[in-house]
Formats: structure tokens, C-alpha cells, sequence
């Protein structure tokens, strides 16, 4: 089969993905064989191929949010048969018994797996995946417009709920890429009103397009206050910033798996008045099933600038230096 294949970890500008021929992999025990349709990109993949995330596994075919068929079955693998159209996401494996995984709380799971990362992922003709951790994809979407649902719509679903925002409530976004642009629409279906601060002047249009009220640059204050914001830039210098637009109760969630140091905060404008300051990790199946439950329902429709398999290099640096509008997705065939 065909992959971009990571065989060191070294500066996205470098190219440092290779295309590379590989064996067909076989579906162990569980497993589903994938052949993959599209694959989108996230800042996650630029993490782990950087180096801000240390490897678990080189070399490594990068890639969480895919898309395609199934096309073989291993043993005991019985929620899908040939030709379903599934999706592969971020978190691939837990242990299920834990105290964390009994409480529903499996983002969480010590003994956690993930593609692209501990395993290989969805930059390539086929992937695998456990049979338990696949989901269905909703008809009526495309596959190049599903494959952001899977990491940039469920983590951004998941970074609202911690937000706690109320339905009709007041949400400031920071940061505007592949998520936030996924996030507003889910946010605007559930009728709140939405301030986003995001520094490349294109994401401010696209935001109003999708139904910001208001979208600012860098230095620019808030309108007003906020019941709930959610920060998707990996900038620890937007944290104090973020809290200090919220209003009295309200909660701030980091939604990025990596993010830069966070600086001294002077504890009333930033934390007093009961403010509440939540972090982001991986996602629950849970999560992943009703996030597609409500892309289907709305419909979300995300943004996707397409590129091909061998272009994967190109397509993450271009969404390293902001010049992806929504997300940069590969088609694989």
C-alpha cells in the first residue's frame, strides 16, 4: 500500500514525511482493515511529527480523522461488515476496566492507545482499527467532509460541554482553525452567541461567516463579557487573557493537546468570582457518537481544502502557517 510514512521526528518545514510503499496490513483479532477514503489534518499530527509530543512509535504513518470502507474482518470483530463506511478516530484502544474507563471517563484511561501516534494512522491506502472504537458515519455527509468530525468536531464538542455553556449563552472562541470552525456551528445551533479572537485576518471572515457576531484580531478586547470561552490556539500567553474576559462564574476549557507555558496570573481579574479553569483530553466514544449524532442533525458542514496522499507535507505546513481555511484534508485514492 501507499503511505506518507514519519520515520524521524523533525520540523514540518524540513518535508519530513516520506512516501513509501508497505505491506497491506492484516486485522488482528478485533480489528477492522480500512481502506481509507480521506484523512484530515490537525495540529495534533503537527505535534507529533515535530517533536511536541514525544514518539511512542517510529517510524509511524501519522494521521487520526479517517474515513473509508471496511474491507476485511478480523476474529470476533461483529459491530460492521464489508463496505460499511466507518471512521477512525484519535483514541483507539482502552483498557475497559479501570476505575476511570467503569466511570465513563475512558479519555482518561492510563493504559490508553492512539492512531497516529502509538499506532499508525490514516495517512496511507489502509488502516486498521479495533472493531469497538470505529464509528459509523452518517449518510449525506462526504467523506472529505466527515474525516474533520472525527478529532476537530468531537474535541470541539467535548471542549463545549466543559465549557458549560448555556444553550443561548454568551461564547468567546480563541483561536480560529480546523475545530473552532466546527465548534461555531454547533454553538450557533444551540443558540449561543459567538465572539471569536483568532489572529489571521481570513479566519475572522470565515467566523463571521459562520455566524460569529463579532471577530477580533490579537489586542483586541472582547465586546463583552462571557459566560464560557474555550482556547484552541496552543498559546499558553492566551489563558489569562481568556479568563479575564469571562464573566463572574464562568469557565474557561483548553482544548489542544499541547500548548506553550502558561504565565503568572494575578489571582482576582483572573481567577476570583468563582471562575473555573478545565483542560481537554482525548475524547469518550460517548462523545464521538453524539457529535455526529448532532453533524447529521444540524448538518455541520466543515470546511475542507483537499490535497493529494503524497501532498501531506504541503498540506500541514500550510495549516502550520494559517493558510487553511476550515480544514486541509487528503484524499487518498
Amino acid at each position: 500500500m501507499r503511505a506518507m510514512l514519519l520515520r524521524a521526528q523533525a520540523p514540518i518545514a524540513t518535508a519530513p514525511l516520506g512516501a513509501t510503499a508497505l505491506p497491506t496490513p492484516e486485522p488482528g483479532p478485533g480489528e477492522l482493515r480500512v481502506r481509507v477514503r480521506a484523512c484530515a489534518t490537525c495540529r495534533t499530527d503537527l505535534h507529533v511529527i515535530e517533536g511536541d509530543l514525544a514518539p511512542r512509535r517510529l517510524p509511524l504513518i501519522p494521521g487520526h480523522q479517517a474515513v473509508g470502507e471496511v474491507e476485511a474482518l478480523g476474529a470476533g470483530a461483529h459491530r460492521f461488515r464489508r463496505g460499511d463506511r466507518v471512521g477512525i478516530a484519535w483514541l483507539r484502544q482502552t483498557c475497559g476496566t479501570c476505575r476511570l474507563c467503569v466511570a465513563g471517563r475512558e479519555n482518561l484511561c492510563e493504559a490508553s492507545a492512539y492512531t497516529g501516534w502509538t499506532h499508525d494512522g490514516g495517512f496511507a491506502q489502509y488502516a486498521l482499527v479495533p472493531d469497538a472504537f470505529a464509528y459509523a458515519i452518517p449518510r449525506g455527509i462526504d467523506d472529505a467532509e466527515a474525516a474533520p468530525l472525527l478529532c476537530a468536531g468531537i474535541i470541539g464538542y467535548r471542549a463545549l460541554l466543559r465549557s458549560e455553556i448555556p444553550r443561548g449563552g454568551r461564547l468567546a472562541l480563541w483561536g480560529f482553525g480546523s475545530s473552532a470552525h466546527v465548534t461555531v456551528q454547533i454553538a450557533r445551533h444551540w443558540g449561543c452567541t459567538v465572539y471569536v479572537s483568532t489572529r489571521d485576518p481570513a479566519h475572522r471572515r470565515l467566523a463571521l461567516e459562520l455566524g460569529a457576531v463579532w471577530a477580533g484580531g490579537p489586542g483586541a478586547a472582547l465586546p463583552t463579557k462571557v459566560d464560557a470561552a474555550i482556547v484552541f490556539a496552543p498559546a499558553g500567553e492566551l489563558v489569562p487573557v481568556a479568563l479575564r474576559g469571562l464573566d463572574r462564574g464562568g469557565t474557561l476549557a483548553l482544548a489542544g493537546i499541547h500548548m506553550s507555558e502558561v504565565p503568572a496570573m494575578a489571582y482576582e481579574p483572573h481567577l476570583f468570582w468563582e471562575k473555573t479553569l478545565r483542560s481537554v483530553t482525548a475524547n469518550t466514544r460517548a462523545d464521538g457518537e453524539a457529535l455526529l449524532a448532532e453533524a447529521a442533525a444540524i448538518p455541520i458542514r466543515p470546511r475542507v481544502q483537499r490535497y493529494v496522499l503524497t501532498d501531506a507535507n504541503r498540506a500541514l505546513q500550510d495549516l502550520a502557517a494559517d493558510r487553511v481555511e476550515g480544514t486541509a484534508v487528503l484524499l487518498i485514492d
